[in-house]
C-alpha cells in the first residue's frame, strides 16, 4: 500500500452546507475512522490543513452511509460510494473540482480498508476519478500587483477621523506589506507565508526556506523590495506585535495579538489590501498564480518554476503555460526548423 496519500484540493465555498455527523458513529466506522486519522498523520506524514480536508470529506461519506443504515465498514458498498458521489454532484450541487477532491479522498479511504483487512475487495475501485476540467488561474499583471502592495500602506488601518488609531493600528500594515512581497516574490501559499519562522529568513543568502504540502521544504529566492519590507517590518511592527504576548514561537509574521499568523488571517489580509486597491476576486493564490505566470512570461523554464511552487508533479505547474500563448508561439516560431 502505498504510504503518500494525494492532497485533496481545495475549492471555493460549497453552496450547500454538509451534513453533520451523527453524535455517535457506530463502533466500527467510528474505529476505521480513527485508524485512517491516524494514518494520514502518522505514515503519511499530512500538513494539518491537508489532514483536515480529508476529514472534511470523510465526515461526510460516513453521514451519508450511516444516514442509509451502514454500520461497518463491509456495508460500504460500491453501490453506496457511487450514490455518494452522484449526491454530490446532484443534490449538494458541488463543483465539478469539489467532486473530484471528495472521490480522491474516498478512493484512499478505500485502499487503506482493504490493506488493513478491513473489508475484502476495495470498494472504491468502481470509481473513476473523471479528468478535473483545468480552469485558468485567475492572474493579475506586474502594474495590478505593483497596485495591490502598495494599497498596504499606513492609511490600511486608518480608522475614523475623531477616533486616533492605536500604536498596533499605526504599524500593523507593514506587517501586510511584508507579507503581499513575500508572497509574490516567492510564490507561497497563504499557509505556507504564516508558518514561517525567523530562522527560516534568511537575509544574507537573499532566500526563505518553506515547508509546504507534506513537509517539503524548499529555498525560494526573496527579491530585494520584499527583503526592504521585511526589514522594515521587523525593525519597527514586529516588536510591537510581539509584547502583545507570549505566544510568537519565533514566527516571523505575527497577529495583531502577538499569535503565529493563520492561513485564515492571510486571507483577509490580501481581501483588505484588495479592497484598498479596487480590486475584487483576488485571494492569497491570486498571487501565487501571478508569481507562476509572471516567470514564465519573463523566460523561466517549466522545470525551475515547479521546484519554485514546490510542485510534486510537473503536470500542476504546466496549468500555468496556457496563460501566455504568445510566448508559446514566439518560442515554436525561434527554435522550430520549420518555424
Amino acid at each position: 500500500m502505498a504510504r503518500r496519500a494525494p492532497t485533496p484540493r481545495s475549492e471555493p465555498a460549497e453552496r450547500l452546507p454538509a451534513p453533520p455527523l451523527p453524535e455517535s458513529l457506530p463502533p466500527a466506522l467510528a474505529k476505521a475512522r480513527d485508524q485512517f486519522r491516524a494514518f494520514l498523520r502518522i505514515e503519511c506524514g499530512l500538513a494539518p490543513t491537508t489532514l483536515e480536508a480529508y476529514d472534511r470529506d470523510l465526515r461526510e461519506l460516513l453521514a451519508f452511509a450511516v444516514d442509509r443504515g451502514a454500520d461497518a465498514p463491509a456495508k460500504l458498498t460500491p453501490e453506496l460510494l457511487t450514490r455518494h458521489v452522484q449526491h454530490l454532484s446532484g443534490p449538494r450541487k458541488l463543483a465539478g473540482g469539489s467532486v473530484v477532491r471528495h472521490i480522491s479522498t474516498i478512493k484512499v479511504f478505500g485502499r487503506f480498508l482493504h490493506a488493513r483487512g478491513m473489508v475484502e475487495a476495495n470498494p472504491a475501485d468502481i470509481l473513476d476519478r473523471p479528468t478535473r476540467w483545468r480552469k485558468l488561474p485567475g492572474v493579475l499583471s506586474p502594474r495590478q500587483m505593483a497596485q495591490l502592495i502598495e494599497a498596504a500602506g499606513p492609511g490600511l488601518y486608518a480608522t475614523s477621523a475623531d477616533k486616533e488609531p492605536g500604536p498596533i493600528a499605526r504599524v500593523l500594515w507593514m506587517r501586510d506589506r511584508a507579507a503581499l512581497e513575500l508572497m509574490y516574490a516567492s510564490g507561497l501559499r497563504a499557509s505556507e507565508v504564516g508558518a514561517i519562522a525567523m530562522d527560516d529568513y534568511l537575509p544574507t543568502l537573499a532566500v526563505v526556506k518553506v515547508t509546504g504540502k507534506g513537509n517539503k521544504q524548499r529555498l525560494v529566492p526573496v527579491h530585494a523590495g520584499a527583503r526592504r519590507a521585511v526589514e522594515m517590518y521587523l525593525k519597527d511592527c514586529r516588536p510591537v506585535l510581539a509584547r502583545e504576548g507570549a505566544h510568537a514561537k519565533n514566527r516571523l509574521l505575527l497577529s495583531n495579538t502577538g499569535r503565529p499568523l493563520e492561513r485564515v488571517a492571510v486571507w483577509h489580509m490580501v481581501k483588505r489590501a484588495a479592497r484598498a486597491a479596487g480590486m475584487d476576486r483576488v485571494h492569497p493564490h491570486v498571487l501565487r498564480h501571478s508569481f507562476a505566470t509572471h516567470l514564465l512570461i519573463g523566460g523561466a523554464d517549466l522545470r525551475v518554476v515547479q521546484e519554485l511552487l514546490g510542485h510534486a508533479d510537473i503536470a500542476t505547474t504546466q496549468i500555468y503555460t496556457h496563460v501566455d500563448r504568445s510566448r508559446l508561439k514566439s518560442v515554436h516560431r525561434k527554435f522550430h526548423p520549420r518555424g
